[in-house]
């Protein structure tokens, strides 16, 4: 079970070219979100400043970002900041409010070349204006683009989220425009910042860390769940490749017994 869980493997590894075909022809999952874990630690093993971790972790983002773009992924949610990181030093969150105008200033040709749309969740407002500003002007130059979509959550955290939805059901409760009795799964679903996304099918962690860190609560229900010691700035293609091929081996039941079914 853990083996399954955790994706580790002695076996001899496939090249990423071989890997990706491999994958073309199974199931790939549309939508994968990843807890970007790890950056802290990376650059304390170098005795480098935790902001050389974020900046190499940078790199990786837009490693992975090319991969699952090339392997046909719809959506790739990456938790970038969390409502709890406002409690780490000044300095770090200074850098890392600093990091979206970085990478997408280097990564914009690429993105537009690649027909990639840029996105956020979470609390916009409470981010810097020079933050907020990047990132508006990054969505709105890709709204139109249709392939890749790439979801930043930033401030983001998922206990506030579905909060914010149950207050703005209850207004419109309040205002006739919706039944209580009415009300199910797909409302609140439909009152979330990723209303207008897939549910993630994979959900990756680096870094060794099993907790979800108020991530997706909602949205994770029936997701897979792959964990990695590898830290983020370490994470690439291969990496990526093995979380996909653990994906491809589980039987997604939602609840019921497919492939399993007794006559």
């Amino acid at each position: 079970m853990l083996k399954n869980i955790f994706g580790k493997s002695k076996k001899e590894k496939k090249s990423l070219k071989e890997q990706q075909n491999l994958s073309n022809n199974d199931l790939i999952p549309s939508h994968i979100a990843i807890i970007m874990d790890g950056n802290g630690r990376w650059a304390k093993k170098r005795a480098l400043p935790r902001v050389a971790g974020h900046h190499e972790g940078m790199k990786t983002v837009r490693k992975i970002a090319r991969c699952a773009d090339d392997l046909g992924i719809k959506v790739l949610t990456l938790y970038a900041f969390s409502t709890e990181n406002w409690k780490r030093p000044k300095s770090e969150v200074d850098y890392l409010m600093g990091l979206p105008e970085k990478f997408l200033k280097s990564f914009m040709p690429e993105i537009m070349e690649r027909n990639i749309r840029v996105q956020m969740m979470g609390e916009k407002g409470a981010l810097p204006t020079s933050t907020q500003t990047v990132l508006n002007e990054a969505m709105e130059r890709t709204k139109n683009n249709s392939g890749l979509i790439l979801n930043f959550a930033m401030n983001y955290g998922s206990r506030a989220e579905i909060v914010r939805a149950m207050k703005d059901i209850m207004v419109e409760v309040s205002k006739g425009n919706l039944n209580v009795d009415s009300i199910d799964e797909s409302t609140i679903t439909n009152y979330l910042m990723t209303s207008q996304l897939p549910e993630p099918d994979l959900l990756i962690r680096t870094s060794g860390e099993v907790r979800l860190s108020n991530f997706m609560l909602w949205q994770l229900a029936y997701t897979e769940f792959w964990f990695t010691d590898t830290l983020w700035p370490d994470f690439n293609e291969e990496t990526l490749m093995e979380a996909i091929h653990a994906f491809q081996k589980r039987n997604r039941r939602y609840g019921g017994l497919k492939g399993e079914e007794i006559n």
